[in-house]
Order: C-alpha cells, then structure tokens, then sequence
C-alpha cells in the first residue's frame, strides 16, 4: 500500500480531525520527510504533550519499521 492508496481509507481517530490545524496529508508529507519508506498504518490521536493532538504514522523502509508522530496543531 503506498501514501496514495491510503487517502481512499478512513485513518483512526478522523473524529478528531476537526480539531487538527494541520492536515492529514500535510502531516503525511512531514513524516515521509522524516522517514522514507512505505506507510503502514496513520492515526490521529490524544497524547499529554505538545498540542495534545498528534498524527502517528508507522513507516517501513526495509526491515525496519519507524514511529513516526507530528503534531496536528503545529506540525512539529
């Protein structure tokens, strides 16, 4: 599945998109920037820290897989 395949399925937490200044596929981009590879999952999700709404997104590149989270009020 590569970034552009995931547009057509809902990610988790997209209930809570309304309060993200930053938006799924900026913070798609951001964490392709990061991390190269080939998403896996995306979601958006409460967290303690930062603006307290983060998008998360597992990113594979080979054999490894990496976290990858940004902030969907700052994009940070």
């Amino acid at each position: 599945m590569t970034a552009t395949s995931l547009n057509a399925f809902a990610f988790t937490g997209q209930n809570l998109a309304g309060h993200a200044k930053v938006t799924i596929e900026q913070a798609r981009t951001i964490a392709l920037k990061a991390y190269p590879g080939k998403l896996t999952n995306e979601e958006l999700e409460q967290e303690k820290g930062g603006s307290g709404l983060r998008y998360s997104f597992d990113i594979n590149h080979g054999k490894v897989t990496h976290e990858v989270g940004v902030d969907a009020k700052t994009g940070a």
